[in-house]
């Protein structure tokens, strides 16, 4: 197997509050995409990482990888590449920079941290064992309740339905494809103007099979403030065991 991932980081993460972008916030002290980077690294099966930052912010990204240690002296290659202004144009721009000889492509989000590395691996399996399109998932904890517009503004929203949770699951990253699917899919968005913040919904949405590996629940993605103190909860701990 001769697989890549792509780890799209150009985007602003506004949810954390104002300041730097998401990707480089710091969790214990070290940014959130060089912990990611670090996750992904760890995998026999990741042979290259690309890294698409922000266009204005590539100098910035190599320097903070370099200085942290993630920058492919040890494992595998790092590049970093310019973004676009979504994240499906980040994820094909880095599609863009792997080399030939790359047959499977995880894509990973920069804020998911914490992804054990046997979900990676568990991943990439799946992917070169003959899966097209393979995502983690964990079971939903909560209820899920289907809701409808309110009739204004400030009113409760009516309740449609409950769907069954047994048949739901939250799906995590990294995804894993065969990169001649995953290429197909995006040149048919672009075509298409199709914009989507979910790979395997693209190849959903174009007619392939997509299944789902157990995630982890370590594997959350750090989008609120709530978050980034559970990730800093859970890497202490780590450390405490000699686990990071």
């Amino acid at each position: 197997m001769n697989a890549a991932a792509v780890v799209p980081a150009a985007g602003r993460g506004e949810r954390l509050g104002p300041g730097a972008p998401k990707a480089l916030r710091e969790l214990g002290g070290v940014p959130l995409l060089v912990h990611a980077v670090r996750a992904l690294a760890r995998s026999r099966a990741v042979t290259l990482v690309v890294v698409v930052a922000p266009a204005d912010g590539v100098a910035r990204v190599r320097a903070l990888l370099d200085s942290h240690g993630a920058g492919g002296d040890e494992g595998p290659e790092v590049l970093v590449v310019p973004g676009g202004d979504t994240r499906q144009e980040s994820v094909r721009l880095g599609l863009a920079a792997l080399p030939p000889e790359v047959d499977v492509v995880l894509v990973h989000d920069a804020a998911r941290p914490l992804v054990p590395v046997d979900v990676v691996d568990a991943v990439a399996r799946a992917v070169d064992e003959g899966a097209s399109a393979v995502v983690p998932a964990v079971p939903l904890a909560d209820t899920v309740k289907q809701v409808g517009p309110a009739a204004a503004p400030g009113l409760p929203e009516p309740v449609l339905g409950t769907p069954d949770r047994s048949t739901l699951r939250a799906v995590q990253t990294p995804q894993g494809f065969r990169r001649d699917l995953l290429l197909s899919v995006h040149e048919k968005a672009l075509r298409e103007a199709v914009d989507a913040t979910d790979d395997a919904g693209l190849v959903e949405r174009y007619g392939g099979q997509v299944v789902l590996v157990p995630g982890h629940e370590e594997a959350f993605k750090v989008t609120r403030p709530l978050d980034l103190v559970l990730a800093e909860a859970v890497l202490a701990r780590r450390r405490a065991n000699d686990e990071f």
